[in-house]
């Protein structure tokens, strides 16, 4: 009897994972397809993305939820964006003097899932009202360091975002939402995770006001930790070995222009 019962069980087992496996492999042919004919509208209307892999492609598109209009509109807008304020194809460090010099971000190891790990330091940033530009400079030229960390077949990374000491000093309403559009717009679907931690209860004022421009993709990556768990927290998704010294760790902080 009890065999009998454990050999239904097993059926039903592999019944459940046939079904989910014809699921995975109707929803990726889907996905194919309409990728297919994303890439033939944007061909048509910019010869130059013939050049972008479908990896690249797939991203805009799942970033709008697989609407094919909607996916190659915003990969269009890249492509444009791209040759204007990317004309040299990267950013350089001589381009972004008074951010380096702040040595607020940093980038050394990877989570569990293969995924690069920055660090940044938000009371260390204040605002540059000199030349306002140079943020977002700084910010796609973090993002480039980040994506280029990663390995085959990867396309994410993870920040950890420590606001500890900060204040209405270091607010830079601006500069957050240019980050933050430079992110969403143009780097879909690379945030993986951002845990934001030592969080002072100041900072939930500026939060109010940049939470609506976020949207609900990004929202759901989104981790706010408790002082007291920010260790085991991290742990969770990040080995010992390669956590920051400052959370437990045994890696020590990189600035993210000293690496390679």
């Amino acid at each position: 009897m009890m065999k009998s019962i454990i050999i239904e069980s097993d059926k039903k087992e592999d019944c459940i994972r046939h079904n989910a496996d014809e699921k995975t492999m109707e929803k990726n042919d889907k996905e194919q397809a309409k990728l297919s004919l994303m890439r033939t509208l944007v061909q048509r209307h910019d010869p130059s993305s013939k050049e972008v892999d479908d990896l690249t492609l797939r991203r805009f598109l799942r970033a709008r939820d697989l609407d094919i209009e909607k996916g190659s509109t915003m990969f269009l807008k890249y492509l444009k964006w791209r040759r204007s304020f990317i004309p040299n194809g990267s950013i350089s460090p001589s381009e972004i003097p008074n951010e380096i010099a702040q040595n607020k971000m940093f980038l050394q190891g990877f989570d569990k899932k293969g995924r690069p790990i920055g660090v940044a330091f938000g009371a260390r940033h204040f605002q540059n009202k000199r030349n306002p530009e140079e943020f977002k400079r700084f910010a796609v030229y973090i993002l480039n360091k980040l994506c280029e960390k990663m390995g085959a077949g990867q396309e994410k990374f993870v920040v950890i975002g420590d606001l500890q000491g900060w204040g209405y000093s270091n607010s830079d309403i601006r500069a957050y939402l240019g980050a933050l559009s430079i992110l969403q717009d143009y780097y879909p679907e690379r945030l993986g995770k951002l845990f934001i931690v030592h969080v002072p209860y100041v900072f939930m004022t500026i939060w109010k006001i940049v939470y609506p421009f976020i949207d609900n993709n990004t929202k759901k990556k989104i981790v706010f930790v408790e002082d007291k768990k920010i260790k085991s927290t991290l742990l969770e998704d990040i080995e010992e070995s390669q956590l920051p010294e400052i959370y437990g760790g045994q890696l020590p902080l990189v600035p993210i222009h000293e690496t390679r």
